[in-house]
């Protein structure tokens, strides 16, 4: 009797220590899937606010473009109103 109770009991303890292994395999597979879809998350978001500064980067340089060719064709108009100013003057 003293030996079938031992036997059952560790029968029992031998289940509950392989269930106790396999909950910690779970627990352990969830968390690197937890830390894995945070990494990709946070490359998603690097490679997000990469083409952002590009896309803005890129504004800002046909900004700068547009305002540029703008200022010259200003100072271009007032040599040439200027040029007039002095033909008109001296005529």
């Amino acid at each position: 009797e003293s030996f079938a109770f031992r036997n059952a009991e560790g029968k029992r303890i031998h289940e509950l220590e392989g269930q106790m292994k396999v909950d910690n395999q779970h627990y352990e597979h969830e968390s690197y899937e937890l830390k894995w879809a945070g990494e990709r998350d946070a490359d998603e978001y690097r490679k997000q606010m990469d083409r952002e500064r590009r896309e803005s980067f890129a504004f800002r340089n046909a900004e700068g473009t547009r305002i540029r060719e703008l200022e010259g064709q200003m100072k271009a108009n007032n040599q040439h109103d200027d040029h007039e100013s002095y033909e008109l003057k001296w005529a």
